[in-house]
């Protein structure tokens, strides 16, 4: 495993990465209206990164064919964007985007609630689904290891009371993932602990992830469709998926992809986000 180590002025780029993630998310979740198709979704993702001046490291990685992930309901991850897939009052849809600024990757993902008449679980399970995740940026600290963020976020998640169907799914095959000089890099977190990965990395100044979980109301397990992209559960239940990109400095986490820096959130959990380095 070989984790790459930024400096501060390379963290200030993924900074600037990550703020291009952000206008992509306050667009697209705008964006997310009864009638809508996904693919109407990735023309406004694509307008922002042209805006921007930045470049989609999504379109086109590994055949990729569109510049943000739309995964409706059942869908966990890497839906694509097309022009049958019409939102209607009731879905909710998980935006995932990315963005290079200079050579530096920016990756994040929300779930958002289109129309409405959504069952109150669905709530709940987008809910718990965020919270795990800053559960897990919260354990971004100097002497921690990566296993830390794991117990983090499957800790919050097991807490919470059970949804009517029974227990939460945390998706097992897919993960967070270091971020940099590319989009995916090691090393991979888990959303749960496995006794098989170790302990992982020691966290130091430098060291930037992405934290994503991923959580069903009801299986773990997933499969994918005939297009090799497509993630769906294997019992049909529906899915919620956030993440944010993390830098590790000396003052502490910096959450690139969030308007704020991850400020007003880690101070509720008690936690003093780094300055931002744009600030």
């Amino acid at each position: 495993m070989m984790v790459e180590i930024k400096t501060p002025e390379q963290i200030a780029k993924m900074r600037e990465a990550g703020l291009v993630v952000a206008a992509i998310h306050e667009a697209t979740r705008a964006a997310a209206v009864p009638g809508a198709t996904t693919k109407d979704l990735d023309d406004v993702a694509r307008k922002v990164i042209a805006d921007h001046g930045a470049k989609s490291n999504f379109l086109g990685y590994g055949g990729f064919p569109a510049t943000i992930c739309t995964s409706v309901n059942d869908i966990v991850v890497h839906g694509i964007p097309d022009q049958e897939t019409v939102l209607k009052d009731g879905d909710i849809i998980s935006i995932d985007a990315g963005a290079i600024v200079d050579g530096w990757h920016g990756d994040a993902a929300f779930t958002a609630f289109v129309g409405t008449g959504h069952a109150p679980e669905l709530y709940e399970l987008s809910r718990v689904t965020e919270e795990s995740m800053w559960a897990g940026i919260a354990a971004v600290r100097k002497g921690h290891r990566l296993i830390d963020i794991s117990k983090a976020i499957e800790g919050y998640i097991r807490r919470q009371p059970r949804p009517a169907s029974g227990k939460y799914g945390i998706i097992e095959d897919y993960g967070g993932h270091g971020i940099g000089t590319q989009m995916h890099m090691d090393p991979h977190l888990l959303n749960y602990v496995s006794k098989k990965r170790g302990k992982g990395p020691r966290l130091g100044p430098g060291f930037c992830i992405a934290i994503e979980p991923m959580v069903s109301l009801g299986t773990a397990k997933t499969h994918v469709l005939s297009d090799d992209w497509t993630v769906k559960t294997d019992d049909g239940t529906w899915s919620s998926h956030w993440e944010h990109s993390v830098a590790l400095t000396e003052e502490g986490p910096l959450v690139l992809t969030a308007v704020d820096g991850g400020k007003a959130k880690l101070a509720e959990l008690g936690v003093e986000a780094a300055p931002d380095p744009l600030a």
